[in-house]
């Protein structure tokens, strides 16, 4: 119904946000992730939003990225996977990290979100695992990974990562902190990686 909403945040919870626009109020349901990264209360932002609509409920699900919306949306097409599970997942990981965790067969990733165990992370992965291959690779400079100055470092520090045994959501979120530059080099990364991780 409303494919984005421009406002000013009046009102925001861990898993709430109230949008004033042209003088309405919209109730916004988010996911913790989102509401970590908006500003202050006051300034004016721009979400993308999707609305479910049921016979008891009719309701507003935000994000701040297109990005995070359409992998939402794949989410719900999950058979048991409702609007609010799939908002509890986008809660404890990003798109990419999900994406990532899905592509690998990650489900012990996916099932740290709430009430998602892990049958409901292993029909995810099954479901969407070509949807979500399909949705990266339709944009050639598309990476799966955030773009950085120096990506192919970033890429390999990865896959060290995971060669020492941690999970791909977990690297990501790790090498995800490291400011990388064009100077740097995998090792580098790795070891950087490795200090967010406290080792």
């Amino acid at each position: 119904m409303f494919a984005y909403i421009k406002g000013t945040i009046t009102d925001l919870a861990d898993d709430n946000l109230v949008l004033e626009c042209n003088n309405i109020g919209y109730n916004i349901r988010i996911p913790l992730s989102v509401a970590q990264n908006l500003p202050k209360i006051g300034t004016q932002i721009k979400i993308y939003t999707y609305t479910s609509v049921r016979e008891d409920a009719f309701n507003l699900f935000g994000f701040l990225t297109k990005d995070d919306l359409e992998i939402y949306k794949k989410l719900i097409t999950v058979n048991g996977i409702g609007p609010k599970g799939a908002l509890g997942i986008l809660s404890v990981m990003s798109a990419d990290e999900l994406r990532l965790a899905i592509l690998s067969g990650d489900a012990k990733a996916i099932s740290k979100a709430p009430g998602i165990g892990s049958k409901s992370a292993e029909r995810i992965i099954l479901d969407l695992k070509d949807k979500v291959q399909i949705m990266t690779s339709s944009s050639p400079d598309r990476n799966l990974f955030n773009c950085t100055p120096n990506s192919g470092a970033k890429n390999e520090a990865l896959e060290a990562l995971t060669s020492l045994g941690y999970s791909p959501a977990e690297a990501l979120k790790a090498v995800n902190q490291v400011t990388i530059t064009e100077e740097m080099d995998a090792g580098i990364v790795l070891k950087q990686a490795l200090k967010v991780m406290n080792i």
